[in-house]
């Protein structure tokens, strides 16, 4: 299982947090992904949504598109993922079938997260690869973040 929050953990965290800020300010959901290979940042991702019409423009999808692109195939098995949000059904399928090492993310979602809060697709035992899940890594910044933005979003009540 997993040990205690490193600072390597936080620094990967944080920058995640950066590409979420910079979703945020573009007028997309602010949640930001890194993938990580050693000690090397081979993918960024943040929401794109709004920005570019791609209803699969997540930014996990974003961040996993960047890492196979830089690295050349699509195996990202020795690579980890660190994101602010738990993952969708699209984007856990997804982390699986590009093989990642593990998923760290933020905070949980409970509506719609498939890494714990409503399916466990990365870790599933039915499925033919497994990703070693942990969450709560900087989970308040990563929740700040998204309820300032949904506060910003709302019309003003009389």
């Amino acid at each position: 299982m997993w040990d205690e929050v490193t600072e390597r953990d936080l620094k990967y965290m944080r920058e995640a947090l950066r590409e979420a800020e910079a979703a945020g300010a573009a007028g997309d959901v602010p949640v930001g992904a890194i993938v990580v290979l050693g000690d090397r940042i081979v993918g960024r991702g943040r929401n794109e949504r709004e920005l570019t019409g791609d209803p699969l423009a997540h930014a996990e999808i974003v961040a996993l598109r960047a890492a196979a692109a830089e690295l050349g195939h699509w195996r990202l098995d020795e690579a980890e993922l660190f994101v602010t949000l738990e993952p969708c059904p699209m984007c856990a399928g997804a982390i699986v079938q590009s093989r990642l090492r593990s998923l760290t993310y933020g905070t949980p979602d409970a509506r719609g997260g498939a890494a714990r809060s409503l399916f466990r697709i990365c870790d599933d035992p039915r499925t033919h690869h497994r990703v070693d899940v942990r969450n709560g890594i900087l989970a308040e910044e990563s929740a700040s973040l998204l309820t300032e933005f949904f506060r910003s979003k709302r019309k003003p009540r009389p």
